[in-house]
């Protein structure tokens, strides 16, 4: 199986020591290209594009000014070590193994607007170019048209090797919005996260962030690889509500936690 999981807003550009050895995202060529537009960005175009402040606006314009078209860039760390959002907390890659990251490096996924479909341990630069920006390029109107079905692609061949390739989607809406399902030859099972007070569950997108990087570290280190199996996870409360559930659509409840003050 193989999980896949959005990338976040925030980065973490600290130097970090390293498990496995870096590798290089498998889509660069696409990347390449897609920077190559990008670096004609103004910081107003990215502030209009994604809705940026103008301190954001101006930091990511350098970053993408900054951009190494050949990704041979001394600012280079693994992914999953320079996401810090809600997702990465729970997933806290740095804390993982140099065992459990080779076996990520097969079994996890990235989806990214810029880099399209990375692994773990595959080198970034520094940038911010959300999968729902509208930014004309080469290919389209949007990172979608741009994408096609390239990551559907990727993510057939990465699957293939596998005793049972089936995509476990822990990415959110927009994000996975950009795998092409009718090009994707592996099934696919969701997993969505609810949180009850009052007698009512809702999604809640701090925690379900969170929740979506638990069970991706649950899911690597206890070596799931059976749907069946994905049925199981139980931290921080959550367990599997089977009422709410379907076979391709599973769905983990809990009593929501108090309010920190």
């Amino acid at each position: 199986m193989l999980t896949l999981i959005s990338p976040a807003k925030k980065l973490d550009l600290e130097p970090s020591i390293n498990p496995i050895d870096p590798t290089d995202p498998i889509l660069a060529a696409d990347t390449k290209l897609l920077a190559q537009t990008a670096k004609k960005l103004t910081a107003d175009d990215l502030k209009k594009l994604m809705k940026l402040s103008d301190n954001l606006a101006n930091l990511n314009a350098d970053r993408f000014q900054a951009f190494v078209l050949n990704g041979r860039s001394n600012s280079l760390k693994p992914a999953a070590l320079s996401f810090n959002g809600d997702v990465y907390g729970g997933l806290d890659a740095s804390s993982m193994s140099a065992k459990d990251m080779r076996y990520a490096q097969e079994h996890m996924r990235i989806l990214s607007g810029l880099y399209g479909l990375l692994r773990p341990m595959d080198n970034i630069q520094p940038y911010r170019l959300e999968m729902g920006t509208r930014l004309e390029n080469a290919r389209g109107k949007n990172l979608y048209q741009f994408w096609g079905t390239k990551i559907a692609d990727a993510l057939n061949d990465s699957v293939a090797s596998h005793k049972n390739p089936t995509i476990v989607n822990l990415a959110s809406n927009e994000y996975f919005k950009v795998v092409d399902r009718k090009a994707l030859s592996a099934p696919v099972i969701t997993a969505a996260f609810l949180n009850i007070k009052d007698g009512q569950a809702k999604a809640l997108m701090f925690y379900a962030k969170r929740a979506r990087g638990l069970m991706t570290r649950w899911i690597l280190e206890n070596r799931i690889e059976t749907p069946d199996d994905l049925r199981g996870f139980n931290l921080e409360g959550y367990s599997l509500d089977k009422s709410l559930s379907a076979d391709d659509n599973l769905v983990f409840t809990r009593v929501q936690p108090p309010t920190k003050k």
